[in-house]
């Protein structure tokens, strides 16, 4: 997320967040990917997005957005990379070192810091939805990403007019849109793919519930609690009705000489 723009998001990403970490810690480290990952993507879309990122021993990767952490823990669990993890929540920025100790930074989307050419490869993951700044993001990442060097992307996107009530705080591009964002911040796109939300292993779904159960044993008399849930079934619903459509993108960083070429020619 790059930015947060109503208190419902705040709950759902910064107070929630120290929750989820403090039930994964009570509940074992077996619990911390699957809770980490909810409403990041599915096993099958991290594994799409990996195999496509041309990542490799010593590769320099940034989660953009990580949240607590678990795409990112997913990553240095199965490909043995340790990603940096940049995100706006410092309660959730905290529990991405604590919970698999990952490189972590409180950091806007839109305000990187980091040098340019940091990063051979970075992704983003459910993070454009959150924020009206998408073209400022994606040009940061653009900035930190070496030349050639490759952008995944989960991005939720409207395929029409979406029916109240919505989510609050979010804003879903389509995908003209995105496509016309990535094109202008020098990012050009390779591939594209449906993603299956629903697609993880059974056990992920059963540990991710059981980390909402004890969140809710815990925290479920706090109003914050409902107002997180609440958005979540709001983003569930406008998936279900068809209205949202979960996308994900694979995207090269254009060599920057073209891109000062281009602004010269224009």
């Amino acid at each position: 997320m790059s930015e947060l723009e109503s208190e419902a998001m705040e709950a759902e990403f910064g107070t929630v967040a120290r929750w989820t970490e403090e039930a994964v810690r009570a509940l074992g480290p077996g619990y911390a990917v699957p809770a980490g990952c909810r409403g990041s993507g599915s096993e099958g879309a991290l594994r799409w997005l990996a195999d496509r990122l041309a990542l490799g021993p010593g590769s320099r990767v940034l989660d953009d957005g990580a949240g607590v952490g678990g795409p990112a823990g997913w990553l240095a669990a199965e490909r043995g990379i340790r990603a940096v993890c940049a995100e706006p929540m410092h309660a959730a920025a905290g529990a991405a070192a604590r919970l698999f100790g990952l490189p972590s930074v409180t950091a806007l989307a839109q305000q990187l810091p980091f040098a340019d050419d940091t990063f051979d490869a970075a992704w983003c993951l459910g993070v454009l939805c959150t924020t009206t700044q998408k073209a400022e993001a994606l040009a940061e990442l653009r900035r930190v990403l070496r030349d050639g060097g490759r952008l995944g992307l989960l991005v939720f996107v409207a395929d029409r007019p979406l029916p109240p009530p919505l989510p609050e705080g979010n804003e879903f591009p389509t995908e003209p849109e995105l496509r016309g964002l990535l094109a202008a911040a020098g990012l050009r796109l390779a591939e594209t793919a449906a993603a299956d939300l629903g697609d993880s292993p059974a056990e992920w779904s059963q540990r991710a519930d059981v980390v909402d159960d004890e969140v809710a044993r815990r925290h479920g008399a706090d109003p914050r609690w409902a107002e997180a849930q609440e958005q979540s079934r709001r983003v569930g619903r406008l998936l279900s009705d068809g209205a949202l459509r979960a996308w994900l993108g694979v995207a090269t960083a254009e060599p920057r000489a073209d891109l000062r070429r281009d602004a010269r020619d224009t």
